[in-house]
């Protein structure tokens, strides 16, 4: 089945896995109806646990059934997954590499409604910063769909990062999730543009406008940590510039992941992403990003200022 939320291809997938997987459980904060954590308590009710709004208790709990054997997944609000329960992840989930994954819905300022406390957009940074954690941000619902069967793979802690409202695919439906591995979507010689999530298709939107004018390769960087630095240093060789694309702070995110890459590469690198403030309430998610400089049109500003380098 095709899917054009994260959301659904996220509580879907667990489901389909469930089947066939016992030892997965879910978690939920109050929220599994937006999270969709729901369908998987309608399949499986004996192995869903509705926690309350407790993030914190969530978090230990999931820790403590880790240590039983199951793949625990924790499940709240992107702001609230990696802001409330920081200290449980850290101290127990992170230090002992217990094999949970914590999903933060709604991430970015998809919430648009409902402003700066609910739109996480320092999420990436909390949690790449802490050793262990892999980072998961797929670009669309597709890539969700394997991001999350890649999940229950792997051994050990994991946050995935998704997005509320609906959008259209730009990766391929059955594609392995190979975590770690950058994708290129686009090729280009001139300006290499990394984005993840939502922004990948809007950086491929702006390069195709660009044709003809400025080459430009996209690379959707699925995976913020653990990050294949020798993949990463080989997409830009032969081009100019970069310029990296997130629905996150530029302070800590995929920019910053890059750049501690790319450091000794001596490329000019311009970013595109939150710029060190929190979000708004806004009456529709094209509002927010506009107001904010996530668009096509920035990332095409932004493109052209470094071919001009």
């Amino acid at each position: 089945m095709t899917y054009t939320n994260q959301r659904m291809a996220y509580g879907n997938t667990l489901v389909e896995l469930g089947k066939n997987d016992q030892r997965i459980v879910v978690l939920d904060a109050d929220l599994g109806g937006s999270t969709m954590g729901k369908l998987f308590e309608e399949a499986y009710p004996e192995r869903h646990f509705e926690m309350g709004i407790a993030e914190a208790n969530m978090t230990s709990v999931a820790a403590g059934l880790a240590q039983t054997g199951r793949i625990p997944f924790t499940n709240s609000f992107a702001v609230f997954a990696a802001g409330r329960a920081y200290d449980q992840i850290r101290q127990t989930i992170a230090t002992g590499k217990l094999n949970v994954k914590i999903c933060g819905s709604s991430s970015g300022m998809s919430d648009f409604g409902d402003g700066a406390t609910h739109q996480a957009v320092e999420d990436i940074a909390i949690m790449r910063a802490i050793p262990n954690m892999t980072v998961i941000c797929p670009a669309d619902a597709n890539e969700t769909v394997q991001a999350v069967k890649a999940m229950v793979d792997m051994s050990g802690p994991c946050y995935i990062r998704l997005n509320r409202n609906d959008y259209e695919n730009v990766t391929a439906q059955d594609k392995p999730f190979d975590i770690g591995i950058p994708s290129v979507l686009k090729e280009g010689r001139d300006i290499a543009v990394f984005a993840t999530g939502i922004m990948v298709g809007k950086a491929i939107e702006a390069a195709k406008e660009l044709e003809g004018k400025i080459s430009v390769k996209v690379i959707n960087v699925s995976t913020i940590k653990p990050m294949n630095k020798e993949a990463v240093i080989s997409l830009v060789k032969g081009c100019k510039a970069i310029v990296t694309v997130e629905e996150h702070s530029i302070v800590g995110g995929l920019g910053s992941a890059i750049s501690e890459v790319l450091c000794k590469e001596c490329k000019p690198i311009e970013y595109v992403g939150v710029n060190d403030v929190f979000g708004s309430s806004a009456h529709n998610y094209d509002d927010v990003l506009n107001y904010y400089g996530l668009t096509k049109e920035h990332i095409m500003e932004a493109i052209e200022k470094m071919a001009l380098k």
